[in-house]
């Protein structure tokens, strides 16, 4: 049987500056793949990444959840 090897993934997009956060929460929108308002990024939608969403939530938001459903 062939298995179904499409990803789902996450769009998100920044919303908020990180001038004046911490260290990790500017790391943490480095590695999804953010640096500036109004950048967005598609990630894979993993256990790993929603912890790192919800890390830095007030500074991003979800566009599209169901992009590679």
């Amino acid at each position: 049987m062939a298995q179904d090897t499409t990803k789902a993934m996450i769009t998100i997009e920044q919303t908020s500056s990180a001038i004046g956060r911490p260290s990790q929460q500017r790391g943490t929108l480095i590695g999804l793949g953010l640096n500036k308002i109004g950048r967005r990024s598609s990630v894979e939608d993993t256990p790993a990444v929603r912890g790192m969403i919800a890390k830095v939530a007030h500074l991003v938001r979800v566009i599209d959840a169901n992009a590679g459903k």
